[in-house]
């Protein structure tokens, strides 16, 4: 090739489209581990949403100019990694999600909803989280996916594996078929690119170091001759593109660094074109590149700045450009501004009437080149190349035999037993969804339990979804009856405020302060153990004598806990491995308690955790650092029960509803399920968190479920829930919720099945609503506010105003000041009681069973409790109003008139206006002045204003000049203080915030080196710390440094002085 030959997309043009061309108001995410958000064939877009497992679909083109329905497909219960579309059957597709397993969907044929899509596929991939799927681009019905280290090959008609790579070093970050399907590449977080050829052995035929750095890099082919394309980064963190040859394979060819830039590239590579689209994850600009592998160079032609953030982009197949406009490529950029909006490559003609033969050569038809058994076999049949020309192309379309056909089904009614069960016939491949139209998961295959998506038939509060309901949930996917929550800070005459003292060292696995209908305990900072208590009956603000009646823990305070039938007795777990039990007298806190009621002792290690029986009274639960749980019968204060089985630190534990079961959640990354009655060892055990920083259990769902809140291998905080019999097959869901150092602590409240979530230092509470089947997970309004809080409790539900629809009561400690908040639910009609909001309530605060009758084996449950107020008639049965018109008709003001008629009255009307013009005006009959005492006022006038500038403008320069001087000889006595203020101004933090990060309490420099040294390494990211803590540290120690210059220079200025 030439290389002065000028090339023909040397003026191509990247524009974006119109935005009436946008596909707007979607809900589309981008999921931390997922390769691919959004894909395009020439039917369909589909793109991740922002909920987990659920994906949109959009038509691409829009049908007679008419807007573009989005459809929602919930497909897996885990976030979707990874998609990809057939190459040559427009409604295959197929998806891959960190559930482990991999699913390939027939949508919908003809113009209906692809959401109703009934038959596929799903293949179980046990090897981990699924990272990478791709369809073969000769052989329909072959797939390859990556999972962590492992690569496969999958015969989709027979749901079976046709090969299995050898492991890589490290996990797979891209896959790649070569365009004539005879190789495979991949690229690996091992730095390494290697090349497969799956139907000869399973080890790499070739392997290079690809790029020096291990971050995000991906793998295109740029030719069926072994031309191949990598982006990654370089050893300095430079984002760069290489240009491989495979036969000669020990070097690149050509590369081009692009600048610093910490985001991973997506590269677009259309081997028709050569051209190269390059943009990265959260970035506004797309660059265009030119590839030519004979010179070889990669040439820049263009760049694109968009107008939001790109979450993920995709390439639009080349039938579907417009080619007599000389669009040579398109792109779909999913934007963070909530749109999918087209980029188009344009290069401009003279003629835009004739088909430029030169800009659109033939391209890959559909059919396919063999069949997945014929590839395997050894056949390399080619896919045949169409003419991009609008009276040359095929119109027939062809239908892949490795799924059956769609068969539309007649609906059974809404509310029929058939639409009712559809949710639950998991195996029936035929189910169609309830409410939503949603197809759920099935397969002949044998799938992990974490694959069973099932969708919703009904809505959550348990009445039947309105045809509006059911059209809107399709569009945006299903939605909690509490979304609309409201939480609000009660006013300020029931707070309880002048709070002092308050110990902000309680270890992660207690909650900070506990409290029950009458009474708050929180420990102090005061040497000794010292807990206050504060009774809610007794609001305002507190006295400030330092004679305060506190509780004598004589250790540190480690956990407290209010016993939940008797209000006037508390549990407090202490650092010396002793659990004591105090009780108060019967006007609360009068005196210095001293001594306690009752002593436990059996534990050899710090207590971290108590918990009473929700059902038993003096049963109390007890996890300690000896890696053990105690059952204490209080009757006698002795221990009852050891359950063991642990291998760490047990972070958490719970007790199910019903009193039988126990749950456990340690630092060995494992969950525990225990009957105590039973035996010590455990019934069920499976995998917990990744990340070892802490981690909180509760039982959901009337105790069929278990939600584990805790950390992943990134530090991000997330949600897992458990099916209580099916622990030991893993999380059913994982919801991935932000990046905070503190463990989420959940509130679950059993009668909504609302649970609330937060932690301490947090300034925001999460709030979803859980339910037994998919999505699992929805989300609510969260609280949101200005100041962290130390933390959160709830009180019972008879503390709550059931006539303003109040759900939920609780209790914020902040730094000084305890606040109530309530979280009530919009309603209309608040003079009905709102019965599906407020189910009857169980009676907890009495025991259903004395401890011996438990520890003997039975078993009892709380009696319910209506709470509906006395003279209030349940919205369910409130009389129905007739519809009224929203607007009046104006016949009912106005009478029907003539145009003659309202000619004739509008022209009566202007005359009145106008009237007569020989009338006198109304200024003719006032009495004026004579011109010599008009000019005579107006010299007064002007000579007064003048006065009064003067007096002003004299006045105004006093004060300037004495601020001048008061500012003069505020600078001259300036010292170290001022300059210290300033540092704290420029630096953003203060020297008492920086003492408490360093943990320092004098400006030692020796030990604020030394602690700085410690708290650096402990927080460094390889060792599982925070970068945002690191950061922390780092500013902490220049501030104190900064303070130490401004001393030493006050020291230094005294003695000039003397000198001179």
């Amino acid at each position: 090739m030439n290389r002065f030959k000028a090339s023909k997309f040397r003026h191509a043009e990247a524009r974006v489209a119109r935005k009436e061309a946008w596909v707007r108001d979607i809900r589309g995410s981008c999921p931390a581990p997922a390769l691919s958000c959004i894909k395009a064939n020439g039917r369909w877009i589909a793109f991740s949403t922002e909920t987990a497992g659920v994906l949109g679909l959009v038509p691409l083109e829009a049908q007679n100019g008419g807007k573009r329905a989005v459809s929602q497909l919930c497909c897996h219960s885990d976030a979707v990694t990874d998609l990809d579309f057939s190459p040559f059957d427009e409604q295959i597709l197929a998806t891959g999600s960190a559930d482990e397993v991999i699913k390939v969907w027939r949508l919908q044929d003809g113009d209906g909803d692809p959401s109703s899509s009934s038959c596929h596929v799903a293949l179980g991939a046990k090897e981990g989280p699924v990272g990478a799927v791709l369809f073969h681009p000769t052989a329909d019905g072959t797939l390859s996916s990556a999972a962590r280290k492992t690569v496969k090959v999958w015969n989709v008609e027979r749901q079976q594996a046709l090969t299995e790579l050898e492991p890589h070093e490290d996990q797979v970050q891209s896959l790649g078929w070569r365009p004539d399907g005879s190789l495979l590449g991949t690229s690996c977080k091992d730095k390494k690119l290697r090349i497969f050829d799956p139907r000869t052995k399973p080890t790499p035929c070739q392997s290079v170091l690809g790029h020096d750095n291990a971050k995000d890099s991906r793998l295109v082919w740029v030719n069926a001759e072994g031309g191949l394309l990598s982006v990654g980064f370089n050893q300095v963190r430079e984002r760069e593109v290489r240009l491989w040859d495979t036969r000669k394979f020990g070097s690149s060819l050509a590369s081009v660094t692009l600048d610093a830039s910490p985001r991973a590239l997506i590269p677009l590579f259309d081997s028709s074109t050569g051209l190269l689209l390059l943009t990265g994850k959260g970035e506004n600009v797309l660059f265009c590149y030119e590839v030519q592998t004979g010179q070889p160079a990669l040439t820049k032609v263009t760049q694109c700045l968009t107008e939001g953030r790109s979450l993920g982009v995709a390439l639009v197949p080349r039938p579907a450009l417009d080619v007599m406009a000389c669009e040579v490529m398109r792109a779909l950029q999913l934007s963070d501004s909530g749109a999918i909006v087209p980029i188009s490559v344009l290069v401009p003609r003279k003629s835009t009437q004739e088909f430029h033969k030169d800009l659109f050569p033939d391209s890959a038809g559909s059919v396919p080149g063999a069949s997945a058994q014929a590839w395997w076999a050894g056949d390399d049949g080619q896919v045949e190349k169409v003419s991009l020309h609008p009276a040359q192309r095929p119109n027939k379309l062809f239908i892949s035999s490795c799924l059956p056909p769609y068969h539309p089904e007649t609906p059974a009614p809404t509310g029929s037993p058939q639409a009712m069960d559809a949710g639950d016939r998991t195996e029936d491949p035929d189910a169609n969804a309830g409410s939503s139209g949603l197809s759920s998961p099935s397969s002949s295959m044998a799938s992990p339990p974490s694959s069973a998506a099932p969708s919703l038939s009904v809505s959550s509060s348990g009445f039947a979804s309105s045809p509006s309901q059911r059209s809107l949930q399709s569009i945006l996917g299903p939605s909690s009856s509490f979304r609309h929550l409201q939480g609000t800070v009660l006013h300020r005459s029931t707070h309880i405020t002048n709070l002092r003292g308050l110990s902000l060292t309680t270890p992660g696995e207690c909650d900070g302060f506990c409290a029950n209908r009458l009474f708050v305990a929180a420990p102090l900072l005061s040497a000794g153990g010292q807990v206050a208590v504060w009774e809610l009956s007794k609001p305002g603000r507190l006295a400030d004598a330092a004679a305060m009646p506190t509780i004598q823990n004589g250790a540190p305070v480690s956990d407290l806990c209010w016993d939940p039938f008797d209000p006037r007795r508390l549990a407090i777990a202490g650092e010396d491995a002793r659990i004591r039990l105090w009780r108060l007298g019967p006007e609360g806190l009068q005196e210095t308690l001293l001594e306690p009621e009752s002593v436990l002792r059996g534990h050899s290690e710090k207590v971290y955790s108590i918990r009473f029986h929700p059902l038993a009274a003096d049963i109390l639960a007890s996890s300690s650092f000896d890696m053990s749980v105690r059952i204490w019968d209080l009757g006698n204060g002795k221990e009852a029960m050891k359950l063991d089985g642990h291998r760490d630190q047990i972070f958490s534990l719970a007790w199910s509803p019903d009193g039988r079961r126990l749950a456990t959640v340690s630092k060995d990354g494992k969950v525990r399920v225990y009957d105590p009655r039973m035996g010590p060892e455990p019934l069920q055990e499976g995998p917990g968190p990744e990340g070892g920083r802490g981690a909180r259990i509760v039982w959901v769902c009337g105790g069929n479920f278990l939600l584990v809140s805790g950390f992943d291998c990134r530090s991000e905080r997330q949600l897992s829930l458990y099916g209580a019999e099916s622990v030991s097959a893993g999380p059913l869901a994982v919801l991935g919720l932000d990046v905070a150092p503190s463990t989420l602590i959940p509130f679950y409240d059993p009668d909504t099945s609302l649970v609330f979530l937060t932690g301490k230092g947090d300034t925001r509470v999460f709030v979803y609503e859980v339910l037994p089947e998919a999505p699992f997970f929805l989300e609510c309004n969260s609280f949101i506010s200005n100041e962290p809080h130390k933390g959160l409790q709830f009180l019972p539900k008879m503390e709550c105003d059931i006539r303003e629809a109040e759900v939920a009561r609780a209790l914020r400690l902040r730094q000084g000041a305890l606040e109530p908040l309530a979280f009530r639910v919009p309603r209309v009609k608040k003079d009905f009681f709102q019965d599906d909001l407020f189910p009857p309530t169980a009676i907890s605060w009495e025991p259903a069973l004395s401890a011996e009758a438990w520890l003997l084996g039975q078993d009892g449950q709380h009696r319910r409790l209506s709470l509906q107020p006395k003279g209030m008639v349940p919205v369910s049965e409130a009389p129905k109003e007739p519809p009224s018109r929203k607007y009046v008709p104006s016949s009912v003001y106005l009478e029907e008139k003539s145009d003659e008629q309202k000619k004739e009255e509008l022209l009566n009307a202007m005359v009145a206006k106008l009237g007569n013009r020989d009338d006198p005006l109304p200024q003719d009959s006032f009495e004026g002045v004579d011109d010599e005492e008009w000019a005579k006022y107006l010299a007064q006038i002007v000579l007064v204003g003048l006065q009064v500038v003067g007096r002003a403008f004299t006045r105004a320069l006093k004060q300037e000049f004495a601020a001048s001087q008061a500012a003069a000889n505020a600078r001259g006595q300036a010292g170290p203080r001022s300059s210290s203020a300033a540092a704290s101004s420029l630096s953003g933090i203060s020297l008492q915030e920086a003492q408490q990060i360093l943990n320092v309490s004098r400006l030692n420099p020796e030990e604020i080196q030394k602690n700085y040294e410690h708290l650096f390494k402990v927080n460094d990211k390889s060792v599982g710390g925070s970068f945002y803590l690191q950061s922390k540290v780092v500013r902490a120690k220049e501030r104190l440094d900064e303070e130490l210059r401004i001393e030493h220079q006050g020291e230094q200025d005294p003695q000039h002085k003397a000198e001179t």
